[in-house]
């Protein structure tokens, strides 16, 4: 009875299946584009359908939607990629932890990180990879010249004996 329903009125099918993509699509936020371009040419279909301009036949749906969702795709790709990456956030040092110095309890390189202990948590420390040097050794003083995430990159203070 329900197959029968959905055979008899197939652009209400395809409308209902595009809102379902669509709506999968802002759920899970995936954002692979799939499911927008399938829920897309779904919908076209529908509507092409309700319009006349399609028969509403298997063949035809399942053709329509995968054509739609293809030009869907080429011509929405570029615009949807470009506003996807235009406001990437540029790097905030502005943390009151910049410019931080402290002593080094263990060696350090671009390739091995050390370890701090500041204000009762431990940090992962760095070096900086603008500061030059690639190795700074323990009970050098370094100076935090910008913050991440549980995580000081820094560089060697310079002495002016």
């Amino acid at each position: 009875m329900l197959i029968e329903y959905i055979h008899n009125h197939q652009a209400e099918f395809w409308i209902v299946l595009g809102f379902a993509l669509l709506s999968i699509e802002v759920i899970t936020g995936m954002v692979t584009g799939i499911l927008l371009f399938s829920s897309v040419g779904a919908l076209v279909t529908g509507l092409f359908m309700l319009l006349g301009l399609l028969p509403e036949t298997w063949t035809a749906g399942i053709s329509s939607t995968a054509i739609c969702s293809g030009v869907a795709m080429l011509l929405l790709w570029k615009p949807l990629r470009n506003l996807q990456n235009s406001d990437i956030p540029e790097k905030d040092n502005s943390s009151d932890l910049v410019g931080y110095t402290f002593v080094l309890q263990e060696n350090i390189s671009l390739m091995q990180p050390g370890k701090t202990r500041y204000s009762g948590i431990d940090w992962k420390v760095e070096i900086d990879t603008g500061a030059g040097v690639e190795q700074i050794d323990a009970g050098q003083r370094v100076k935090v010249s910008s913050v991440e995430v549980g995580k000081f990159l820094v560089r060697p203070v310079q002495n002016n004996n």
